[in-house]
């Protein structure tokens, strides 16, 4: 399935917030390609769907960051249109993590 990761880490000019943004950066480099600076296009399987969830799960404060996961219908890059610079990216197939 595709998904769309978009997420807000509060309080990123203290070294917690900075820790927490990076670390779910990482996470979503891991199951994706960045397609802005907090935006994240995904091909996963389920199970490295609920892996993802469960992994981003844990690096938030849940009182004060967000994550918003969108699932695509049918293929992403059939959905995705760009205004301006477009960052070439190339989705590619299911990762296994």
């Amino acid at each position: 399935m595709d998904v769309i990761v978009a997420y807000d880490i509060s309080d990123t000019d203290t070294p917690a917030g900075a820790a927490r943004l990076r670390r779910v950066a990482d996470i979503c480099s891991a199951y994706g390609e960045r397609a802005q600076l907090s935006v994240f296009e995904c091909r996963l399987t389920p199970e490295s769907h609920a892996q993802m969830i469960g992994e981003l799960y844990d690096a938030i404060d849940l009182s004060a960051d967000s994550i918003i996961i969108y699932k695509v219908n049918g293929n992403l890059h059939d959905s995705r249109m760009v205004i301006g610079i477009d960052r070439p990216h190339r989705l590619g197939d299911t990762w296994i993590v």
